[in-house]
């Protein structure tokens, strides 16, 4: 989770597509014009440990924009295939 908060820190648009899963990747990616992610807050996490192939992060990122803050609170689901971890959905709370 924390690689993916950086990627979007970066805008780093092929690292973020190298890291969603195949089924519901999207072709590509956009990011939104002058805004700055500030902090990432992991507010849970369920399994995701070595020797899971499934696990939940729960986080709230938080942004601003022009003189707008915000926040982005999400439960991201990820599987692990081949010692890879990828970014499945989210649900936004």
């Amino acid at each position: 989770m924390r690689s993916r908060y950086t990627a979007f820190v970066r805008e780093d648009g092929a690292y973020l597509l190298r890291t969603w899963h195949p089924d519901t990747r999207p072709e590509t990616i956009t990011f939104e014009h002058d805004l700055e992610w500030r902090r990432l807050l992991i507010v849970d996490r369920v399994a995701g440990g070595p020797f899971d192939t499934e696990g939940v992060v729960e986080f709230e990122a938080f942004w601003r924009q022009g003189g707008t803050r915000g926040s982005l609170h999400e439960r991201s689901r990820f599987v692990r295939e081949n010692r890879t971890w990828f970014y499945v959905d989210g649900d936004i709370r």
